[in-house]
């Protein structure tokens, strides 16, 4: 057997025995320092664990009811992912028991710890074979310079390491245990710990998609969400436009105290403005009461009670809160025209309606079109302005816990807060995950700045 392989088979077994093997102290010590850590953790988190009922209880057999498991950090994560617990807490006199919802993060934690074991552990067998083989070519191999050498090879790696860990544990982890929730049946009748959960495969989904009451209410909030994305987007984009055109206009005065007015929906809170913007489009509120008073309308306008005038109120409050960023954003853009351009337009005989439509329009497009992707996709899970002004009303009879209003993301809130339905507000979290995802990756490729990178 070759050297090389020797070296590679016992830092398979031993971590850092091949580095140690090949006079590589420090690595060696430092590989066997994390296969040392991770057993440690195994052992020395591993209690005893009994059941105590109330006194007589037996089981099936008749025989007094304990039950024992050891619970060590790993094999405890995997039993708890997988079988998701025991035990429930059917009364106060049970001491011990399961909580599904903690064994689902716990397991995820472990499979993500060994999965971050595994990849030190390839590293390990390849750093001991590689080593050994240039020792075998006659290069000679130091300690510390090697040490060094790895540093400066894979800084850039090093660097992003620590954020990189942050990132998986603070984020792709609940992320994970949300979608997991998904293929379980925790709804309001399965809370832990009075009940254990159960992994349900695809029930979930298969109810949203194929029972008529749920189908059909997903059909129609996700019509109106994507209705609402792309109204609620292009009315503010081209209001803004409308501004930035204007306040580049040679014949508009006072342009920075203009431009400071027109920032101001953008500078105040977007909760405050919205929650103004419902008490004085109340039934009762002082824009109908004034309305009233003028002679201008003989009943209350319903803008919050009637699903079509809520829907156009919407859109046109949102056109309010969010023309300010695109007025900033395009007046930046036509910054940056090249003016020999629009002089060239200009000596060519062109007014400005046609420089505007063949020059300056196509090129504020074209430098925008990531934002008006991006500001889509934030349209589409715009929960504040729905939640703040209509609540997601008015009711719908015919639609399934959802208003006439509501959102994809509004109705998981209501799946989540007001009814327990935790499966199916977690299917829906995927199911708007991979409408954006698919839509922002096909579209920010059709763009020009992705294609010119």
């Amino acid at each position: 057997m070759k050297m090389k392989v020797l070296v590679a088979i016992m830092s398979a077994i031993i971590w850092g025995s091949g580095q140690i093997f090949n006079r590589q102290w420090i690595k060696g010590l430092m590989f066997f320092a994390v296969q040392a850590a991770l057993i440690c953790t195994e052992l020395f988190t591993g209690t005893l664990r009994v059941l105590t009922v109330p006194a007589g209880a037996m089981d099936i057999g008749g025989n007094p009811f304990f039950h024992f498991r050891n619970t060590g950090f790993f094999s405890n994560g995997i039993w708890g992912i997988t079988s998701l617990g025991e035990i429930a807490r059917t009364s106060s006199a049970v001491r011990i028991f399961d909580h599904s919802t903690m064994l689902l993060i716990s397991g995820l934690l472990a499979i993500v710890v060994l999965l971050i074991a595994l990849l030190i552990y390839v590293i390990n067998i390849r750093d001991a074979y590689k080593t050994r083989a240039k020792i075998e070519d006659g290069e000679k191999i130091d300690n510390l310079s090697s040490i060094r050498e790895g540093f400066n090879n894979n800084f850039e790696y090093i660097s992003i390491a620590p954020g990189l860990l942050l990132m998986i544990f603070i984020s792709l982890v609940p992320i994970l245990a949300s979608v997991l929730v998904a293929f379980t049946n925790y709804n309001t009748h399965f809370i832990p710990p009075r009940h254990l959960l159960q992994w349900t495969g695809f029930e979930t989904f298969r109810q949203i998609f194929m029972l008529p009451i749920w189908s059909r209410t997903l059909v129609w909030v996700f019509v109106w969400t994507t209705i609402w994305a792309f109204a609620a987007t292009f009315s503010a984009y081209f209001a803004g436009m409308l501004q930035a055109v204007l306040l580049n206009s040679p014949l508009v005065k006072f342009k920075k105290l203009f431009r400071s007015i027109f920032m101001l929906p953008w500078a105040i809170p977007g909760f405050v403005s919205l929650l103004t913007f419902r008490t004085a489009l109340n039934a009762r509120g002082p824009l109908n009461q004034f309305l009233l008073d003028i002679g201008l309308i003989d009943q209350s306008i319903p803008f919050l009670t009637s699903a079509d005038h809520a829907r156009i109120t919407l859109i046109l409050v949102n056109v309010w809160l969010g023309f300010p960023y695109f007025m900033a954003l395009i007046s930046g853009v036509m910054a940056t025209i090249n003016t020999d351009m629009l002089e060239a337009a200009s000596i060519d005989g062109a007014n400005a309606p046609q420089t505007f439509r063949h020059i300056t329009f196509p090129y504020i497009l074209a430098a925008t079109a990531p934002q008006i992707i991006f500001s889509i996709t934030h349209n589409f899970n715009n929960f504040g302005v729905v939640y703040f002004l209509t609540q997601g009303g008015p009711a719908t009879p015919t639609l399934q816990m959802a208003g006439s209003t509501d959102l994809l993301i509004t109705w998981i809130f209501k799946l989540t807060y007001d009814h327990r339905m935790y499966n199916f507000a977690a299917a829906m979290s995927i199911f708007i995950f991979i409408v954006l995802a698919t839509f922002s990756a096909i579209n920010l490729r059709r763009t020009r700045v992705y294609r010119e990178e």
